[in-house]
């Protein structure tokens, strides 16, 4: 099962190496921040830069939803789990893991995730077609496509809620 936690944002990856410290393995998989690459162009060049995909919040994997929630206690600083019902906090759902597994391009990984950049032709008039990477899937999703700073975005729905993500494409 997957789980949320929201988190001050900037202080994602210093919460996994927390939670990664505090919790045992039997209560918790993995710990990780989703990122997505993206092409940025700084100094007349363009490169390769990794950005979180949702800044404020530390994915977890665990089979003792109960355990973590327990462990999680002791650590310092954390703002909230999200989902929470009751004694402890909800799972997301499965079309949301779903969703984030897709994001990976078959690649699987269940610890870690990074999205990388869809391939992307651009034909007469304009028109994008998707040649490679996770946005396949999601050409249906996409609201707009900015050639120039190498983006799309994409509406999707997640843990409840209609969001814009922006991701990284190469044009070819």
């Amino acid at each position: 099962m997957w789980y949320v936690m929201q988190v001050i944002s900037g202080q994602e990856n210093r919460t996994v190496f927390l939670v990664e410290e505090i919790v045992s393995k039997r209560a918790l998989e993995s710990c990780f921040v989703p990122v997505r690459k993206l092409k940025k162009k700084f100094r007349g060049a363009w490169h390769e830069v990794t950005e979180k995909l949702f800044p404020g919040y530390v994915f977890m994997i665990s089979k003792q939803p109960r355990l973590l929630y327990e462990e999680l206690k002791q650590i310092p600083a954390l703002t909230r789990m999200l989902g929470r019902c009751g004694e402890y906090f909800t799972p997301l759902s499965e079309e949301d893991v779903c969703m984030m597994e897709k994001l990976q391009n078959g690649k699987g990984g269940g610890g870690n995730l990074e999205v990388e950049i869809s391939k992307v032709a651009v034909e007469d008039g304009n028109q994008v077609r998707i040649l490679s990477g996770p946005l396949v899937d999601l050409e249906g999703q996409i609201k707009k496509v900015n050639l120039h700073k190498r983006i799309a975005e994409v509406e999707m729905d997640f843990m409840g809620d209609r969001i814009l993500i922006n991701f990284g494409i190469e044009i070819t």
